[in-house]
């Protein structure tokens, strides 16, 4: 009888530990062990019979290791090894050997060594998994995510959060090594503007009212500060109800940082070691020595956002005063024109042109027009033919165009045609294979506007946080043309990415009241949302700021994941749903009566 005519279930009987002990996880066995005797335990990856001989791949979360059953060594345990199935869990006692001649795998850390098994005990057994585990095949995201606890166990994920929990202690013995105190917040607050809707959880003893799950701790650590506690740090869940993204999720891990009487190149030079000594500790990155900075006109101007990759060189050039007068009205009329010119792009087809023009429209755009300078130097595009020799003459030298080049333009209002041609720019970067994978660019964005008017509100807002100092010599500014005050603000950009943002705040009441006098907000509506702060103020605030990372994008350029949801052990989908939990979920009836909240129910059809 073969072994697929057979099911070998009398074997498939599970088995306690009864005192093993495992001695080494899965990736440690080299030919420095040989001869050892040892004990590993894990998940069977793959299953292979050679001729007699069983070869189990077995993996842990650190790693595989090669075990092989022998029927010359052990007929008993060899016989029984017949009943083992991918993923079954299983342990095993048996001596580290050489593999033979040839065999050695130098993909595997544990490559030269196999281990000639003695002794094995079922530990369970496991239904086929809805997808293999394993790297090399794709997965759908909805299935991944439905069996998560599935797709945990691939190497490749596993090993994001082996690099997120080496990030995390490497955070907290750099802060604690500068007299950091860790410090917990509440997570049921109160709710105040911060930029994004709140998650409210509505009070069983307070009926009608409702907790906010904090968006930051942002009040907290400047209450710290008041308090003296003087250096604060947590790595703290933080919760937004907003849109989502690739790099965005409703619940994400803040590394939540503020320090008492300092000012922004203390606090810059205290993350930028921070980061530096992360990267060095987790992947053994070396980042630079000091980090560029670049304020935030100039980020717009060259690049069109505010958090630029600078791995690429492709910059945005501004030709609005050549097209000033311009026959075509598009360009003539429009508030911005910005270009920008990709070396080699003249051999880019209509149809990957198209997909461009699509691609920006996420932005608001209308459209992107373009121009191709073939190797002859003629000009190649719809819209030449509007341009007069005196607007091209100037086009070329502006922007330096040769023969292959293609030009790309945005023209319309500021803020869309900046982010469409800016996120057209790192799109563009992709897909030509501009970027160089291990290479890190990190640069700080300062000098950012303090507030930006609100059209639908008809009042200024402010870009970072209501608590957010201008600049020292302002004040006449932030009273009187609000739209032109410079904060005291920055962020910590890494290859496109805004890992980490802060301020120096506001520390005295009048300066405060100046600031809310700004954005419209009178004393009542101070004193309701702010009481607290407004009374801390008054008691002596030392001067302060801070800055906060977040985390979970951190270790997206750390293990060079595309997508947010692949460094957070349990993430939401782009809906804000857990299709693991099914969460959100309707609760009962009952519970919702206590908490206080009606149910509208639907009048039925006669």
């Amino acid at each position: 009888m073969s072994e697929q005519e057979r099911d070998y279930d009398e074997f498939r009987v599970i088995e306690d530990l009864a005192g093993w002990r495992r001695t080494h996880h899965n990736n440690e066995l080299t030919a420095a062990n040989m001869d050892e005797e040892v004990c590993l335990m894990g998940w069977v990856q793959f299953r292979r019979d050679h001729g007699g001989l069983i070869f189990l791949d077995l993996r842990d979360r650190e790693g595989l290791t090669q075990v092989v059953f022998n029927p010359e060594e052990n007929a008993e345990v060899h016989e029984r090894a017949h009943a083992i199935r991918p993923e079954y869990v299983v342990a095993v006692k048996g001596k580290v050997r050489p593999r033979p001649d040839g065999m050695a795998n130098p993909n595997m850390v544990t490559g030269e060594v196999e281990i000639e098994v003695f002794e094995y005990k079922l530990l369970n057994t496991s239904d086929t998994p809805p997808f293999p585990i394993e790297d090399r095949v794709e997965v759908g995201e909805n299935l991944r995510l439905k069996y998560r606890f599935l797709d945990l166990r691939r190497p490749s994920l596993a090993k994001n959060f082996i690099i997120r929990n080496k990030a995390a202690q490497s955070v907290r013995r750099y802060l604690d090594n500068l007299g950091f105190l860790e410090i917990e917040t509440p997570v049921l607050t109160k709710s105040t503007p911060e930029g994004a809707r709140d998650f409210l959880v509505p009070s069983r003893v307070n009926q009608g009212e409702f907790y906010a799950l904090p968006q930051s701790p942002q009040l907290f650590k400047q209450m710290l500060m008041v308090s003296g506690m003087d250096r604060y740090f947590q790595i703290v869940k933080c919760f937004r109800d907003e849109d989502l993204r690739a790099d965005r999720q409703p619940e994400f891990t803040q590394i939540d940082i503020e320090m008492s009487f300092i000012d922004e190149a203390y606090i810059q030079d205290m993350a930028e070691n921070m980061v530096r000594t992360l990267f060095k500790e987790t992947i053994d990155a070396e980042l630079p020595a000091e980090f560029p900075r670049m304020t935030f006109a100039d980020a717009m101007r060259d690049y069109g956002v505010d958090k630029p990759d600078l791995r690429f060189d492709l910059k945005l050039t501004e030709v609005t005063d050549v097209f000033a007068g311009s026959g075509f009205k598009v360009f003539a009329s429009s508030e911005l024109v910005k270009v920008m010119r990709v070396p080699g792009g003249a051999t880019l087809s209509r149809k990957e042109i198209d997909e461009y023009t699509k691609y920006v429209e996420i932005y608001g755009s209308k459209g992107l027009a373009w121009i191709k300078i073939k190797e002859d130097g003629t000009w190649q595009s719809p819209i030449v033919k509007f341009f007069s020799e005196e607007e091209i003459a100037k086009l070329g030298e502006r922007t330096g165009v040769e023969p292959g080049d293609i030009l790309f333009f945005q023209a319309g209002q500021a803020d869309i045609a900046n982010a469409a041609l800016g996120n057209l720019r790192c799109e563009l970067a992709k897909r030509l294979g501009l970027i160089e994978e291990g290479v890190y660019k990190p640069v700080w964005i300062t000098d950012f506007p303090l507030l930006e008017y609100d059209v639908e509100e008809k009042r200024y807002v402010a870009r970072h946080h209501p608590f957010t100092s201008c600049q020292p010599e302002q004040l006449d500014i932030l009273a009187n043309d609000p739209g032109q005050a410079i904060a005291r603000a920055y962020d910590m950009v890494i290859n496109g990415y805004e890992v980490g943002g802060g301020s120096i705040r506001i520390h005295t009441p009048e300066m405060q009241e100046k600031m809310f006098a700004a954005l419209g907000i009178d004393e009542e509506e101070a004193r309701e949302k702010f009481g607290f702060l407004m009374d801390a103020l008054k008691f002596g605030a030392p001067p302060h700021g801070g800055i906060a990372f977040g985390l979970d994008r951190l270790i997206m350029i750390l293990t060079g994941s595309k997508s947010i949801r692949d460094v957070i052990a349990f993430p939401k989908t782009q809906k804000a749903t857990c299709l693991m939990t099914e969460a959100p979920s309707a609760v009962p009836s009952k519970q919702l009566r206590e908490l206080g909240v009606r149910l509208r129910e639907k009048k039925k059809e006669e």
